[in-house]
């Protein structure tokens, strides 16, 4: 089936007003002619007889060279299948995400006279894969990072060189307090020393929690006897607390470890569980440091 222009033209303008898209027509410098009335939403209206902004300044900066090139292939008669992704500079200073697909208008000769774009809000879809990132990588109990993201992340600083060091904690005895207070306190347990990291590490430290009670901790440009100091003090301040669980009250003590991030993933997990074993076989609730490494002559 063929429309006569008019008939395009106003099939087009049901279906810009029908959508919460916003369709956007502009020249052949990228200048709004035309826009359906979503765009409002930005803060913009358009004046009757007037060319509008131009498309780059519905764009946050940190996205315009992105859509720049969409735009610049569209103008230059080039059939892309890209939508490209990009927070728009609203009227309430709040990050609104479209998507952004353009074509190019030609003429009865085929010459490129403007671009047709649309712009689909995709703000619901980026909650959506945030709560998907969150659900991946966040353990549920305590809200901190799992183990694939502490994998992850530890991986990240190896293949990087990033100077740090590797801590990790296990709550001493904690199947015997599963089995004397019941699972519902241990989950308080687990909580309750969750917070303690969150409050006394630094906002740099990297908290996860990777199995049933051990927990690791990356500290970033961190040497091995600062990590000592700092992680020497969670341990001993858990200690001194007498902790308020559920029903119970009861001192909660934990074993820790240190060990300086380097060489491989691997390496520095099982030097960092080496040592926490070392803890635990010393009698529990202390910190120990890995062994020096031998240095081949």
């Amino acid at each position: 089936m063929e429309f006569t222009f008019q008939e395009s033209w106003t099939l087009y303008g049901l279906l810009a007003e029908a959508t919460s898209d916003v369709i956007l027509k502009t020249n052949s410098d990228g200048f709004i002619v035309h826009a359906s009335p979503g765009i409002e939403r930005l803060g913009v209206r358009l004046q009757a007889d007037r060319i509008g902004p131009h498309v780059l300044d519905l764009v946050a900066d940190s996205a315009r060279a992105a859509v720049a090139r969409e735009l610049d292939a569209a103008l230059a008669g080039q059939q892309t299948e890209r939508w490209v992704e990009f927070p728009a500079v609203s009227n309430d200073d709040r990050d609104t995400w479209f998507e952004l697909q353009a074509r190019a208008l030609r003429d009865d000769q085929g010459t490129v006279y403007g671009a047709l774009a649309v712009m689909r809000s995709i703000d619901e879809k980026r909650v959506l894969k945030d709560q998907l990132f969150a659900a991946t990588y966040t353990d549920p109990l305590t809200r901190l990072t799992n183990r694939a993201a502490f994998i992850s992340m530890l991986e990240h600083m190896v293949d990087a060189g990033m100077d740090g060091c590797l801590a990790m904690f296990s709550i001493d005895f904690f199947r015997t307090i599963n089995m004397k207070y019941g699972q519902h306190t241990g989950d308080d347990v687990l909580r309750v020393f969750a917070d303690l990291l969150r409050e006394m590490l630094r906002s740099d430290d990297l908290i996860s929690r990777i199995g049933s009670e051990r927990f690791a901790v990356l500290l970033p440009r961190t040497s091995p006897s600062q990590a000592q100091a700092i992680c020497s003090r969670v341990v001993a301040t858990l200690a001194d607390l007498r902790q308020t669980v559920g029903e119970s009250r009861m001192a909660i003590t934990a074993s820790g470890s240190v060990a300086q991030i380097a060489e491989s993933l691997d390496s520095t997990i099982e030097r960092a569980e080496l040592a926490l074993f070392c803890a635990k076989a010393k009698g529990r609730n202390r910190l120990e440091m890995e062994k020096p490494r031998r240095v081949a002559a």
